[in-house]
């Protein structure tokens, strides 16, 4: 994998370390008033989301209701049908906006996220294979781990030609996400008639009917995930330094590289376990963050992680209430952003790839 990195000379840790120090500090002292903008944002959408429906609650009530205070009927409404969903799109976002800021550090390609490289459509893939076979929504995130495991194995076996390239594994990925998605959509179209509208939502995304099975069974997965991806950020720090520097530091490349694929992966795939293939969110938001706070750290992974959570809740309310078209999955309105995102990306890399042949 020592091509993954650019061909460029790798700087030493003085070099390397001297430049970006005043950018750093910067950073530093933009993430905590960033977060501190997300947190409250988090908490309008959040109230937003519990106190409007079919039932439209107070805001006051409904908060109380999230948290069991109030009249029997409100805490009902809110905890059983409203929660659950709500706090899935919570943790899908989050985890969604991690695995790309892995992906992309880990590649240090803007285009590497989960949608692009196919594990969502993996993901997918293994939870409506799971929900033919009648299994129980518990097991959907197991299921759709499975699935992501499968595509990643799928751009190993097809990727990797004497090490790889990051466009031929972007390129092969966009082919495995295409394959897998066509898979899906054979067994939704053969599903018999009361099982093909409960699997329609993995080809789309979306968090309608998420049950509190399904939220603590990914939810508690994801957090494992979540504290593992912090916990190799000082793995990834080691490797912007370059293969030489790390190696000579006593990282093991090659072992580090795996592991912040695999959490990556996982992530990604647990997500995906909550909402199916939701396009955009993590090909954008590790993007947003470092346009607003600056070089990678682990304050900008947590932020990364809020911010997610924040744009799929946000899209999920407006796909709910702002749209003339009622009841559209909230894959629909990030696929609608993340489409010419993706296509601004793709002409500046060919730009960049241009500029540096001549």
């Amino acid at each position: 994998m020592t091509d993954l990195v650019e061909n460029k000379k790798t700087p030493g840790p003085a070099s390397a370390a001297a430049p970006a120090a005043p950018g750093r500090r910067r950073a530093l002292g933009r993430t905590p008033l960033l977060a501190l903008v997300g947190v409250v944002l988090l908490g309008a959408l959040v109230t937003v989301s519990v106190a409007n429906g079919d039932l439209p609650l107070p805001p006051a009530d409904a908060v109380k209701g999230l948290f069991g205070i109030g009249d029997s009927a409100t805490v009902l409404v809110v905890q059983e049908f409203r929660a659950p969903r709500m706090v899935a799109a919570l943790v899908a976002g989050a985890g969604l906006a991690v695995a790309g800021a892995l992906l992309q550090r880990l590649f240090r390609n803007p285009l590497a996220s989960p949608d692009v490289m196919g594990v969502t459509g993996g993901a997918s893939f293994g939870a409506v294979a799971m929900l033919a076979a009648g299994a129980s929504q518990a097991l959907m995130p197991l299921a759709a781990l499975g699935g992501g495991l499968l595509a990643a194995a799928l751009l190993g076996v097809f990727g990797w030609r004497s090490g790889v390239s990051v466009t031929r594994l972007v390129l092969v990925g966009l082919a495995v996400q295409a394959g897998l998605s066509a898979a899906v959509t054979f067994m939704v179209v053969r599903f018999p008639t009361e099982l093909a509208g409960s699997a329609l939502q993995w080809t789309t995304g979306s968090v309608y009917g998420r049950t509190w099975t399904e939220v603590w069974s990914a939810g508690g997965a994801m957090a494992v995930a979540l504290l593992g991806a912090f916990a190799l950020h000082r793995r990834l720090a080691v490797l912007d330094l370059g293969d030489d520097s790390a190696g000579a530091l006593g990282l093991h490349t090659h072992t580090a590289r795996l592991q912040v694929l695999v959490c990556a992966i996982v992530l990604a795939s647990l997500a995906a376990a909550l909402t199916g293939p939701v396009a955009f969110v993590a090909l954008a938001v590790p993007h947003i963050v470092r346009f607003l706070a600056g070089p990678p750290t682990a304050g900008t992974l947590a932020l990364s992680g809020l911010a997610g959570a924040v744009l799929l809740l946000a899209s999920d309310l407006v796909a709910q209430y702002l749209l003339p078209v009622g009841g559209l999955p909230v894959g629909v309105v990030t696929a609608t952003l993340g489409a010419p995102w993706l296509l601004v990306l793709m002409i500046r890399q060919s730009s960049s790839v241009n500029r540096s042949v001549r």
